[in-house]
């Protein structure tokens, strides 16, 4: 069982980091909205709705970037998906999710029970453990479809539920399919049918943001990035710069288009989203340049898993403190770098102090049982 040489991607890093901030930005300015403070006289009101209402979007950058960089480095460890090492596979998700996973829910439940504002489990239909069991289960979309919005703590675990589902069959897929044409179909049909699967489901808002279909297609077009770069090679800087050109266009028609684009293509939206971001994707080599400037968003983009997670706890703080201060409305933008560098700061504690170890003595000691596992 080999080890990935893969170096990192600052390229990669740095649209991990961005997509963790524009994240950050949307959930602080559903509370503290940026078009409603003094921020509107320096910058266009579409500009800072499309910060906070389009913030969502970035969360499909997030699943285009896992599925690349799960295949990639499944290419680089087991030679092709067909001969994928499904025990070392499901060891490395579970070493990397499982630690945060079960911190958080820990953390979450102490704040229920303390009666935390803006963490108690109080709707009719919903309970501490049935949100918990929903959350190790991957299911906690289906359980908000189901029982309505959870506090925000909670909520963020939705697209966690979408990606390891995913991943939970992809090695079976890759086994199955890997040696057959098959694959590239059939991740292309998955692709191709976001919009389809998203204007499908009508009367359940929750269930049409948090569907596993449509984050799927984003994570499946990430996986065909990977499988197009291990066969055509590294791409000549022009064309990278092409890519890296359409790349930033189609995030930005998407995120300040103003309504037009949806009013265009309607779901089809999210194609030119998730076309943007595979773009950005190839346009970033592995051991590629950084840009300039853009250290803190590759800091950013390292701890971006973390950040995901605890970034909720900032976001409540902050908008307690503006509130109690009277800085919630025309100071408002006042809060959205302190709320940015202290997500940084929790994010990367967590990283060092939690994840980081936890990740390291998990796969040492579960792959060393899937090696024996394996030869009896």
């Amino acid at each position: 069982m080999s080890r990935s040489t893969l170096p990192r991607s600052p390229g990669i890093d740095t649209l991990r980091g961005l997509s963790i901030v524009l994240v950050v930005i949307h959930h602080l300015g559903l509370r503290l909205p940026l078009h409603k403070t003094e921020a509107v006289a320096w910058v266009p009101a579409l500009v800072l709705k499309g910060l906070i209402f389009n913030g969502y979007e970035a969360v499909f950058l997030f699943f285009a970037i896992s599925g690349f960089l799960i295949t990639r480095h499944t290419l680089e460890r087991d030679g092709s998906l067909a001969t994928i090492d499904w025990r070392g596979f499901y060891v490395r998700r579970a070493a990397r999710i499982v630690p945060c996973l079960v911190g958080l829910i820990g953390l979450l439940l102490v704040c229920h029970v303390s009666g935390v504002p803006n963490y108690v489990i109080d709707e009719t239909r919903q309970s501490p453990a049935g949100a918990t069991l929903s959350a190790l289960t991957f299911t906690l979309n289906v359980y908000e479809g189901h029982t309505g919005w959870l506090p925000g703590g909670w909520d963020v675990l939705w697209s966690l539920s979408i990606e390891e589902v995913f991943y939970l069959g992809f090695p079976l897929v890759c086994l199955g399919l890997g040696r057959t044409r098959w694959i590239v179909p059939l991740l292309l049909l998955l692709v191709v049918s976001v919009p389809f699967t998203r204007a499908a489901i009508v009367n359940n808002e929750i269930w049409q943001e948090k569907a596993y279909l449509p984050g799927m297609g984003a994570i499946a077009a990430g996986v065909l990035a990977a499988l197009f770069l291990a066969r055509r090679g590294a791409l000549s800087p022009p064309t990278r710069r092409c890519l890296a050109g359409i790349g930033v266009l189609a995030l930005l028609v998407v995120m300040f288009s103003g309504g037009w684009l949806w009013h265009a293509v309607h779901e089809g939206y999210l194609l030119v989203l998730i076309g943007g971001a595979v773009c950005l994707i190839l346009a970033a080599p592995e051991g590629g340049r950084a840009l300039p400037g853009t250290a803190w968003l590759r800091s950013m983009g390292q701890a971006s898993y973390e950040i995901y997670l605890t970034h909720m706890f900032v976001v409540f703080s902050l908008v307690g403190v503006a509130r109690m201060t009277g800085t919630d409305t025309a100071r408002g933008w006042l809060w959205y770098l302190p709320a940015i560098g202290l997500c940084w700061l929790l994010g990367w504690l967590v990283s060092r102090y939690l994840s980081e170890p936890a990740n390291r003595a998990l796969r040492t000691r579960m792959l060393r049982s899937a090696r024996v596992a394996a030869t009896v």
